[in-house]
């Protein structure tokens, strides 16, 4: 199972309290949290995966409307502060995935200061000709002559601030952590929105309904908000419990 072990990043680190500074006065970052071992529950995994798996693929009022613009919203300050800070983020044009696992994307972007972005129209869901996704609209960023969906935006971000700074790993256990500690770079309002495009999908992936035949994929991309419990319970998971570097166990 790919683990993280990669210590954290003091420049990113140190970028991210910047950040927070700026837009956030008073707020820390995940720092010795990024560490934690979540109070593991397979059982909620299941839950939040079947809920996914039930939920709709389009619920998009105006209430979820605005969350999404302001995450959006959000997602391109925080991309522009990785690249004032002289970060590289550059668009991936090769075949296949940029990089192979986590160890391989933190030890690269630590490297070169360049983060390589699979390209959402090259992947987003397993849908062949996928619908309306408000990730999907054009971010008005422009790239190596490609212009960035905001989904890109945030796989750039999240890559950054998920991974690369606090070594956390593709696991199911990493991608909870990744998600807890770049959590605390967004607005709580935006939170929900935050779920259902990580955990929620993250939680479909490994421990989905459609794992019976065997056949692990990404899932449906849908537009709904999971009631706040969900959330609520997956922030628990971190509460008071044990920290340290990054776990090397997944």
């Amino acid at each position: 199972m790919d683990a993280g072990k990669a210590a954290p990043d003091i420049v990113l680190t140190r970028l991210a309290q910047a950040y927070l500074d700026r837009w956030f006065p008073g707020r820390r970052t995940a720092g010795p949290m990024a560490g934690a071992v979540p109070r593991w529950d397979e059982g909620y995994c299941r839950r939040v995966a079947a809920w996914y798996d039930r939920g709709p693929a389009l619920a998009y009022d105006a209430r979820l409307s605005q969350l999404y613009d302001r995450f959006k919203w959000e997602t391109v300050r925080q991309f522009h502060a990785i690249v004032d800070a002289g970060l590289r983020v550059a668009p991936w044009l090769r075949p296949g995935q940029p990089y192979a696992s986590s160890a391989e994307l933190c030890a690269s972007v630590r490297a070169t200061g360049t983060l390589y972005v699979y390209l959402t129209s090259e992947g987003h869901g397993s849908t062949p000709t996928p619908g309306f996704h408000p990730l999907r609209q054009p971010s008005g960023v422009t790239v190596d002559g490609v212009e960035l969906a905001h989904n890109d935006l945030f796989r750039a971000v999240h890559d950054i601030f998920g991974h690369v700074m606090y070594g956390n790993s593709f696991s199911a256990r990493g991608e909870f952590r990744a998600t807890f500690c770049h959590m605390e770079m967004y607005s709580e309002d935006v939170h929900p929105v935050l779920f259902t495009e990580q955990v929620a999908q993250i939680c479909w992936y490994y421990f989905g309904p459609h794992l019976t035949d065997g056949d692990r994929r990404y899932p449906e991309q849908k537009v709904f908000e999971f009631p706040r419990f969900f959330l609520d319970q997956f922030k628990g998971m971190f509460a008071g419990v044990a920290t340290g570097p990054a776990p090397t166990d997944g």
